[in-house]
């Protein structure tokens, strides 16, 4: 990037190594990357191309910050998007996706989730029906409903990230 390093890791100037973490979670994230990759990824350890300068480097670091960010909850204002609504006990018995709406049993549902935050999926495992059924015959509390509202809207950020992420990396002809 042509940057002076400095000790004591010879980290490029004003680079923190938080900030290189970043950017390879950005990369690694990017399914144009992980599509362009797939054969080398089923096989080796993964290769990270070096940013082209600092500008590009510090936007995928931002990306990738804001990918980490949703993921730990943290430092993310969480807007209400999805209501619980029905009356019931509030006890996952059999969770769907039907409509825009998660049931969580026959009377009681979370509103307004876009079908693809309800198939998302990481490694083999749908997220969000995931966490239901490993609450089966568990009745939520409020602070449950609140934390899967928080796992919907980190996942719709995530697929949001992602497409900014896919629009700002750049491969070489390589």
């Amino acid at each position: 990037m042509g940057l002076p390093q400095t000790p004591p890791f010879g980290l490029p100037e004003d680079v923190t190594p938080e900030e290189i973490l970043a950017y390879i979670y950005a990369v690694l994230y990017s399914p144009t990357y992980r599509e362009r990759y797939y054969e080398f990824l089923k096989y080796d350890f993964p290769r990270i191309p070096l940013p082209q300068d600092i500008n590009y480097f510090r936007k995928l670091a931002a990306l990738g910050q804001e990918l980490i960010n949703w993921y730990l909850l943290k430092d993310v204002q969480i807007p209400i998007r999805h209501r619980f609504e029905g009356d019931g006990d509030s006890v996952v018995s059999k969770p769907r996706y039907e409509d825009g709406k998660v049931w969580i049993n026959t009377t009681q549902h979370f509103t307004d989730v876009p079908a693809e935050v309800w198939e998302y999926e990481i490694g083999a495992y749908p997220v969000c029906e995931k966490w239901l059924k490993d609450r089966k015959n568990i009745e939520l509390s409020h602070d449950d409903i609140k934390q899967y509202r928080s796992i919907l809207v980190a996942i719709a950020e995530t697929l949001r990230v992602v497409r900014e992420i896919d629009g700002v990396l750049e491969f070489n002809s390589s």
